[in-house]
């Protein structure tokens, strides 16, 4: 019998991010691993599992918040967005009671005034946190790029 080789393909890996919103500024986390700097809460969807489920769990995992999600932001996919492999981050906006607390493959965590960024930020977030700003003073969502 004859069997055809199958192809092997390399395809993107989807995560997310959420961007939580507390009554004095957005909670992000300084990372423990490479790439370092400042982030917002995220990480890598598993399989069988919702972007939705997956936003949830990661913002427990690393922050220790239980949030609500509000809405999407937009969906990020440049494939230089992340150095380590090509990955598509589905953004989430949410809020969240409680003190977050720094876990997981969180270094260090901070609450930031939207108007007191860090500099060292990871990834594409800056170009995130802008269309985020800009979503907050317009209403309106990003644009397709």
């Amino acid at each position: 019998m004859f069997w055809k080789k199958e192809k092997t393909y390399r395809n993107p890996v989807p995560t997310v991010d959420i961007i939580i919103e507390l009554k004095n500024g957005i909670v992000l986390i300084e990372r423990k691993n490479p790439p370092h700097g400042w982030a917002i809460p995220g990480g890598f969807v598993d399989y069988g599992e919702s972007l939705e489920d997956a936003a949830r769990r990661e913002a427990q995992e690393e922050t220790g918040l239980s949030v609500r999600l509000k809405s999407l932001l937009y969906t990020y996919s440049n494939p230089a967005r992340d150095p380590r492999r090509h990955t598509i981050s589905t953004v989430f906006v949410a809020d969240a009671r409680g003190v977050p607390v720094a876990a997981d493959d969180a270094k260090n965590l901070a609450v930031f005034d939207l108007k007191k960024l860090p500099h060292e930020l990871a990834f594409d977030h800056r170009q995130i946190l802008s269309d985020y700003l800009k979503f907050r003073k317009s209403g309106s969502l990003p644009k397709p790029r």
